[in-house]
């Protein structure tokens, strides 16, 4: 006889019918389990109280359940809320509640670790431990949404997949894990609201072309001419602009969904104006807003923030040539808590 536990979480609605019907239970009880695990985001079989103590008691013997759990919140000066969650394999990955005005946003993290080893981004330089499963994923949507009520009276209003790991790396399991949070049978939050961001991985972002995705895509970008990308960002190498280009479009054809460019402003890097005329010529062609971002330090890499006078300079002249352009202020950055901080350090 096998003794191993199956994972409920990572069987679908028909296996766990299936094991039902081996188990000589009848299929509606794996619809209202179904329910409890992803409607009411229970990780404990003793509390579906719907479900007799005899059937609890199998789904015990039978069945485990791997959430990942809080393990330690930081508590940013600006309200900015970064909490680190534990796996059950130990591994340790880190999301980000950020409130604001009239909006509340969840960053979750794709990757334990991450492989892109981007020079910028603290991420990049830790190893690469695994995929997160889509169970792992949508745990962090409901703790960091539960850090929302309870902190700030307010549910969770967006999601952005910005914290560790490249999620088009992880392709299958973050679909899941969105499905599982946007379905009616999930979390049943709207698709529009949640923004998944890639360092660009040409074949993948033509894959959510090709699933006609409903959420937004984010370009971590920040250098348009293939010498300095590759500096910085060495997936640059087999993913040129070029390609990275003509993905884009496909996306946008495929969608109707406007790209969002995110442009880390260095010193002396990607600041003078020939940087934003070599900005302004990729993005031209697609339809698109750029989000000019504050460079965060951490103490792997020597770049330096630019001077809000460059900063400022490149706003304005994309203003100029007809580009929406906004210039995000960091959040969470006394916190390690920060675009490009992430880095499990408490």
């Amino acid at each position: 006889m096998n003794l191993e536990k199956i994972d409920i979480r990572a069987i679908s609605l028909d296996e766990l019918r299936v094991k039902f019907a081996e188990l000589g239970e009848k299929p509606f009880r794996a619809n209202q389990v179904y329910e409890w695990l992803w409607n009411k985001s229970s990780t404990d079989f003793s509390r579906m109280t719907n479900i007799s103590l005899r059937l609890r008691n199998v789904l015990n013997e039978h069945f485990t359940i791997r959430p990942a759990r809080l393990d330690g919140s930081q508590y940013s000066a600006d309200k900015t809320i970064k909490s680190a969650f534990r796996l059950y394999d130990d591994h340790i990955i880190e999301g980000v509640l950020i409130p604001r005005k009239n909006r509340m946003t969840a960053c979750v993290s794709s990757q334990a670790g991450c492989s892109l080893s981007c020079k910028f981004c603290a991420t990049g330089y830790l190893e690469r431990k695994r995929n997160l499963e889509p169970g792992e994923i949508y745990d962090q949507v409901v703790l960091i949404n539960r850090l929302a009520r309870e902190k700030y009276d307010s549910p969770l209003t967006n999601i952005v997949f910005m914290g560790m790991g490249e999620p088009l790396l992880n392709y299958n399991n973050v679909m899941e894990g969105i499905r599982l949070i946007t379905s009616e049978e999930g979390l049943n939050m709207s698709a529009k609201r949640i923004t998944l961001s890639t360092a660009g991985i040409s074949k993948m972002i033509r894959k959510l072309a090709d699933d006609n995705v409903k959420f937004k895509l984010a370009v971590s970008l920040h250098a348009a001419n293939d010498v300095k990308r590759n500096r910085i960002m060495p997936i640059n190498e087999t993913n040129s602009l070029k390609s990275l280009s003509e993905a884009l479009q496909d996306f946008f054809h495929a969608t109707r969904s406007r790209i969002t460019f995110e442009y880390i402003v260095f010193r002396d890097f990607n600041d003078s104006p020939e940087d934003a005329e070599e900005l302004y010529q990729f993005v031209r062609k697609i339809p698109c807003k750029i989000n000019i971002i504050e460079y965060n330090p951490i103490r792997e890499a020597k770049f330096e923030n630019s001077s809000a006078d460059r900063i400022e300079y490149l706003a304005k002249y994309l203003e100029m040539k007809e580009i929406t352009v906004k210039i995000r202020r960091s959040r969470g950055k006394d916190i390690d808590a920060a675009c490009g901080q992430l880095a499990g350090r408490r």
